[in-house]
């Protein structure tokens, strides 16, 4: 995995959920763009879960991404 292949992912339009997986098996997943942030080196990611955990992960170690459908509107209408 690279920087560059995690940084399209992430700075897609419109943005699309994503799991990363990693070497020994651990998967984390970003639900929101905001929710992942990058060292300057890019060797270090942070990945902000749901209340105030997080998981900081080395780039080295990433296998995956796994890019899911973009998550609908709840502000949508079905009404026709």
């Amino acid at each position: 995995m690279t920087v560059e292949q995690l940084k399209n992912v992430h700075s897609a339009k419109p943005f699309r959920p994503f799991t990363i997986y990693m070497g020994d098996g651990r998967s984390c997943g970003v639900d929101h763009p905001e929710f992942l942030s990058r060292s300057q080196s890019g060797r270090t990611i942070v990945v902000h879960q749901v209340g105030e955990g997080l998981s900081i992960l080395d780039m080295l170690l990433i296998t995956e991404l796994e890019v899911h459908p973009p998550m609908e509107s709840s502000s949508r209408s079905d009404a026709a």
